[in-house]
């Protein structure tokens, strides 16, 4: 099969009928196990990232009720609130490798739940602060427990859904990342009109906070473990489910970490250039989060309508990604899709940086702006993950290239001080390189994957490679020459 051969799937259904192997009850009971997966796995944990990203973004709406004042002496130059939004990221950034590389040795189901109590109290407890330093420590506790989170997800979705099928999964579950940001603005305008005994960015924190502990105390007892462990699936079920997660590669039996491939992550030029496409696409994220309702205020709008018209460039967000993703997921082919992403948002922020008296075509560029973003992010998860080759390499590399993207959203909080309103220059022109940057790399990622398959076809001559077969990656990982990379 030539690497730029593009394999084109039209649904989950004929993805599984790639496989010649599988005759028609296999496919029958296969649809059946898809649907099941679907129901009890997506469900829970697209709200779990509603949930977090609600829980790490809201500071942004706080803002605009008067948290500076009341726990920041009033932050006049906005520094104090910068270092408050990446304080978050720190943590995140830190812990994300250890904690995702530990995670395999224990059930995701209790690991996942755990973590989602713990950043949940963390959350309420934003609304108990009333200095600086109490605001820092919840914010840091906070981004230690959703380390715990995010990266072990993408790993844990990967158990369970093929490479046909997991691009579009990944969007249902990131896409809440810009549905909670939709969220975010409505219910920070609910809060904001409420009439209550305490401060309105107190009864926020508390809104988004407890469902989050009532949701991860749920996960404890509904979530699915580990295909050959649950008790979820029955025994045709499970074997199905182990069958499914070595296609195209061979998944690690058990709660093994190999040494040897965690090693490999971290020599992987591929995975730094992920790391930095990463880097661009955070810092997007990360300010836009944290800043976006104060932008849109500086169009001339009230901070309540401000908080409004953040919702519709989350949901035309969400609606792109996800038709992007099942796109990729039917060509199995996602460098361009993550190009086109990273070039459309940078382009956003150069329409912000230039555009400075028309407001529509600036409100035009903040949809430009966070669909590529977020769209970025999402497909650039899907497009990753499933190249790695094993589960241990795949647990190092996707929370390595995670944590230095976080770097970026460390950045991206502090591009925007008060100092600078309206045009934040500075701001603007370092996130609009940033993703152009991200775009480049995504290019030659995409390149050099059509180059090492085009080679390995050459390598096994005129063998016919079955994409969906298993192969034996316990030894070189993703460097198998049976190995074939989406490129």
């Amino acid at each position: 099969m030539d690497s730029c051969e593009v394999k084109e799937y039209s649904s989950d259904q004929e993805a599984l009928q790639a496989t010649d192997s599988i005759d028609a009850a296999t496919l029958e009971q296969e649809k059946k196990l898809l649907w099941k997966l679907d129901r009890k796995i997506l469900p829970l944990t697209c709200s779990l990232y509603l949930l977090s990203f609600l829980d790490r973004t809201n500071l942004g709406n706080a803002r605009l009720m008067g948290l500076p004042q009341d726990t920041l002496g009033g932050d006049p130059t906005g520094v104090l609130f910068d270092w408050a939004t990446s304080a978050f990221f720190i943590t995140f950034m830190l812990f994300q490798v250890p904690i995702t590389v530990l995670s395999k040795r224990f059930s995701p189901r209790l690991w996942l739940g755990c973590f989602a109590i713990a950043w949940g109290i963390c959350s309420t407890l934003m609304a108990t602060t009333f200095d600086f330093s109490g605001l820092i420590a919840t914010r840091l506790a906070l981004g230690l427990c959703e380390a715990g989170f995010g990266p072990t997800l993408v790993l844990y979705l990967s158990f369970y859904y093929t490479r046909a099928e997991y691009g579009a999964r990944i969007a249902y579950w990131f896409g809440f990342a810009s549905i909670a940001g939709a969220f975010s603005g409505l219910i920070a305008f609910g809060v904001q009109h409420a009439k209550v005994s305490i401060a309105n960015w107190r009864l926020l924190f508390i809104v988004e906070g407890v469902p989050t502990i009532l949701v991860g105390i749920y996960c404890l007892f509904a979530l699915l473990d580990r295909p050959e462990s649950t008790h979820s699936l029955n025994a045709m079920e499970r074997k199905l489910a182990i069958a499914r997660m070595n296609r195209g590669t061979s998944g690690d039996v058990g709660k093994v970490i190999n040494s040897r491939h965690v090693l490999a992550a971290f020599l992987d030029w591929r995975v730094y250039a992920f790391g930095v496409m990463y880097f661009g696409l955070f810092c997007a994220t990360g300010s836009i989060g944290a800043f976006l309702p104060t932008i849109i205020a500086t169009m001339g709008y009230t901070n309540a309508m401000a908080q409004l018209l953040t919702v519709p460039p989350y949901t035309v967000a969400t609606v792109v990604l996800v038709s992007m993703a099942y796109t990729s997921d039917r060509l199995q082919s996602r460098g361009l899709f993550v190009f086109t992403a990273c070039l459309l948002s940078g382009i956003g922020y150069v329409l912000l940086l230039f555009i400075t008296h028309n407001q529509r075509i600036r409100y035009f560029a903040v949809f430009c702006a966070t669909t590529g973003a977020f769209s970025g992010i999402g497909l650039s998860m899907a497009w990753f993950t499933h190249n790695l080759g094993s589960e241990s390499k795949r647990a190092t590399g996707v929370s390595l290239c995670g944590a230095i993207g976080q770097g970026g959203s460390i950045l991206g909080s502090h591009l925007y001080p008060l100092t600078e309103q309206p045009e934040y220059r500075r701001g603007l022109t370092v996130s609009g390189s940033l993703l152009l940057a991200s775009a480049l790399c995504a290019l030659i990622l995409t390149v050099s994957y059509r180059w090492d398959n085009k080679q390995r076809d050459k390598q096994v001559g005129n063998e016919i490679i079955d994409p969906d077969a298993t192969v034996d990656t316990s030894e070189q990982a993703d460097k198998a020459v049976q190995f074939r990379y989406i490129p």
